[in-house]
């Protein structure tokens, strides 16, 4: 009898622990992605026509055309004003820098 009780006792402990280490995962890994991937997902949607961004490759311009349907952009790059066409997916950041340009212009 004494060994049923203590096979009970250490499948619990091993139910438990699992249970533990999975929580522990879930919290580290798996809701810190889902939350970057929304906050993401949200850049992406908010975006505007003006907007200066960089791709995940690193290259840095301003938005002059979206295509929701197909889910591009068209940004310019450079002094020479060429034009690339991207899928949103590509995007990395925004930089918005319309607040500081009407703040300069508040300001003069």
């Amino acid at each position: 009898m004494g060994n049923l009780n203590d096979s009970t006792g250490g499948m619990i402990q091993l139910v438990l622990t699992t249970v533990f280490f999975v929580a522990i995962l879930y919290f580290m890994l798996i809701r810190p992605q889902s939350k970057k991937q929304k906050e993401e997902e949200q850049m992406r949607s908010n975006l505007e026509i003006g907007d200066e961004i960089v791709t995940i490759g690193g290259i840095v311009g301003r938005v002059v055309n979206i295509n929701d349907n197909d889910d591009t952009m068209i940004i310019e790059t450079g002094a020479d004003r060429t034009k690339l066409k991207l899928k949103k997916w590509a995007l990395n950041a925004v930089n918005n820098n319309k607040d500081s340009d009407t703040n300069k212009k508040s300001k003069k």
